[in-house]
């Protein structure tokens, strides 16, 4: 296999193209280090996975992930002062999944504005319009609503909840790249995203194969294209 002593910015990630069956991919800006077939996307995988990159000879300057919190967890225990940046086009996603494209409440509304602008502008902006967004409806996320015939609660805007937290809790790991510039670390996992969905086209093609002849062409593309040939993991 092929050696690399040089440090590289490493852009992490994962797709699925059946249930049970995946592909786990680390790449750099210019070229794909390695793939693994994954069953699941589990730590265990994960410590395999880079269990390999070291084995090959890979070293790290900074990890671009897709935002599980068990992976960032798995990197930052593994790697503590490792620079880690989210993908921001992850979060934007994880705030359209909590807040639908027309929200009902005005605070959800401007949430949702503000996470759709997260690719253009500097992490003292988000800052600060998080901090006056809060600031205006605090009181509002704090509202419960009781159930009926019981002393139970819960609160009342739930999903709001939710997505106004990813960003607070995500937010040290979404700028990474603008406060570490010599990295030159890219601020997605776009370069990983953009491949899988040309292997998925491939396979929509293909869609009457089997999926054990599915998985044998994702295989041979991968190793022929990129001349990496993993070790197979079976899947059933």
């Amino acid at each position: 296999m092929f050696k690399c002593d040089e440090l590289c910015v490493l852009i992490l990630d994962a797709t699925f193209f059946c249930r049970g069956y995946g592909i786990l991919m680390a790449r750099t800006l210019k070229k794909v280090l390695h793939w693994q077939e994954i069953a699941s996307e589990s730590i265990y995988e994960y410590k395999r996975f880079f269990q390999h990159l070291e084995e090959m000879g890979y070293k790290f300057s900074a990890f671009v992930v897709d935002g599980r919190p068990g992976v960032k967890q798995f990197l930052i225990k593994k790697y503590p002062k490792m620079p880690i940046q989210l993908c921001q086009f992850h979060q934007i996603q994880i705030i359209k999944r909590y807040i639908p494209s027309k929200p009902k409440t005005e605070a959800a509304k401007k949430l949702r504005q503000i996470a759709l602008g997260l690719t253009k502008i500097h992490k003292i902006d988000l800052e600060r319009a998080l901090y006056i967004w809060h600031a205006e409806y605090g009181d509002f996320l704090q509202e419960k609503t009781i159930e009926d015939g019981t002393n139970r609660w819960h609160y009342t805007h739930r999903r709001l909840r939710s997505a106004y937290r990813s960003l607070i809790n995500n937010l040290p790991y979404l700028f990474t790249f603008q406060s570490q510039p010599k990295l030159k670390i890219p601020n997605t996992t776009n370069h990983c995203d953009g491949l899988f969905a040309h292997l998925k086209q491939k396979i929509l093609i293909h869609r009457g194969i089997s999926k054990k002849r599915r998985r044998l062409f994702l295989r041979k593309f991968l190793a022929v294209r990129f001349s990496l040939y993993p070790e197979i993991f079976i899947l059933r």
